[in-house]
């Protein structure tokens, strides 16, 4: 039988709310209590579960749409005896309108005939400040109040029809708010409030691949003993360089930075300093020296942190190195890196200066490697040169290194080559020959 599901009362006086997302689709067979859509009001986000289990047959609304308290939501084809809630009997002109009882921070209000509150003044001696001893009765004018007078004043305003707990539980819902309080939701509805004690708040999902991410980052930090050295290299003579060979990449079509004269270079001080082209075994007891080079390159996606890896570097010239950067960085951008793209780094490094932005870091390692390259933002600095100052291009450098593979004297010589080569980008043109 076809049930039409109506978008309920989701709490806090909220009379309409904005379709944000529909979880399901006409068609889809669903269970009771899945999550139907999110609905968005001005205080939060609600996921909505379904009453019922069954086939979906409508989706009455579009996301974006609004749709008001009491509004079909959905229309579902239940099973027999899966029914929906019975329909309320029409009212009755006639018939006198419902008295409804009032309730506040102190309890509920007696009426008089003309509908004036008043006070409960008996209740306030007893259920709220505590139960006087009976043997210390107080005065209310010229008659005594015990215990006993207490208790049968409370016997009179009571409900007799409801037993004491359906009536504690009507009084609760319909008591509103303390003032700046916050009701909370039905049960079954997921609120995600849009604001905390301080003010409004936006919230981002911590996707799967941030939660990759973080996972992995996680567990580098607290297996491995970070260590970070920092190092300034003189890359004047490398910007003249790029700038030069920038022209004859753009002939083939390749977009050339400075990362591949950094790979390059990294590649050169590796070889000189095997022990941070390694991974530690701690199982078997041992240093596993790599004897290829595959050079991770950390890039920053809407999607989150990747790390790419450039299979057998040492082999490959600065142009193919700069056009496979651009081709895993625009695979990593568009979600199509498969895990082979990403695996088998020996070596990574990181390029925080192509934000244009920060000097050193201290990079994470990634995790099982020994080691991570940080390259900084290349600035103009004044530095002496043969003892006159000088303005010269000047990269910062930061070394993170696993201190129980190697340590700060192996790191700083590595530093120091990296360095050396870029001060003297020809060595790199050379070796290619």
């Amino acid at each position: 039988m076809a049930y039409q599901f109506k978008f309920p009362d989701v709490g806090e006086g909220i009379h309409e709310g904005k379709i944000v997302k529909w979880h399901v689709k006409e068609g889809d067979e669903i269970k009771a209590d899945d999550t139907i859509a999110e609905v968005e009001t001005d205080k939060a986000v609600v996921e909505i579960p379904s009453p019922v289990s069954g086939k979906v047959l409508k989706l009455d609304h579009k996301e974006g749409e609004t749709i008001n308290v009491g509004e079909i939501l959905a229309e579902i084809d239940a099973p027999e005896g899966d029914a929906a809630p019975k329909e309320e009997a029409p009212a009755d002109d006639d018939a006198e309108p419902e008295k409804r009882e009032s309730t506040g921070v102190v309890g509920a209000l007696e009426q008089t005939a003309k509908g004036v509150m008043k006070a409960p003044s008996l209740e306030m001696s007893g259920a709220v400040f505590g139960d006087a001893p009976a043997e210390e009765p107080k005065k209310a004018g010229a008659k005594d109040i015990t215990k006993e007078t207490i208790e049968k004043e409370k016997a009179k305003t009571a409900p007799k029809e409801e037993p004491k707990k359906e009536a504690e539980t009507k009084s609760a819902e319909a008591k509103p708010a303390a003032s700046g309080g916050v009701n909370v939701p039905k049960a079954g509805l997921k609120a995600v409030k849009k604001y905390d004690m301080f003010g409004y708040i936006d919230r981002l999902p911590y996707d799967s691949v941030r939660k990759a991410v973080g996972e992995h980052m996680v567990k580098s930090m607290f297996t491995i003993p970070h260590v970070t050295h920092t190092d300034l290299a003189d890359v004047t003579d490398l910007v003249a360089l790029r700038a030069k060979e920038k022209k004859n990449a753009e002939k083939q079509d390749i977009k050339l930075t400075f990362l591949p004269f950094f790979i390059k270079a990294t590649i050169q001080a590796l070889m000189k300093h095997p022990t941070l082209n390694a991974e530690l075994n701690e199982e078997e007891g041992q240093i596993i020296l790599k004897k290829y080079y595959n050079i991770g390159i950390a890039v920053d996606t809407e999607h989150g942190l990747m790390v790419p890896v450039i299979k057998g570097a040492d082999k490959k010239s600065i142009l193919d190195i700069a056009k496979e950067i651009v081709e895993l960085a625009d695979k990593a951008h568009n979600k199509k890196l498969n895990p082979m793209d990403m695996k088998g780094g020996t070596f990574t490094i990181t390029n925080i200066g192509s934000a244009q932005s920060g000097w050193f870091a201290t990079p994470v390692i990634n995790y099982p490697q020994s080691a991570i390259l940080g390259t900084g933002w290349i600035q103009d600095m004044v530095v002496p040169v043969d003892g006159k100052p000088q303005v010269r291009k000047m990269l910062p450098l930061s070394l993170t290194f696993d201190h129980r593979v190697l340590d700060g004297a192996e790191a700083a010589l590595f530093t120091k080559t990296v360095k050396e080569t870029l001060e003297d980008p020809g060595l790199m043109l050379i070796e290619e020959k």
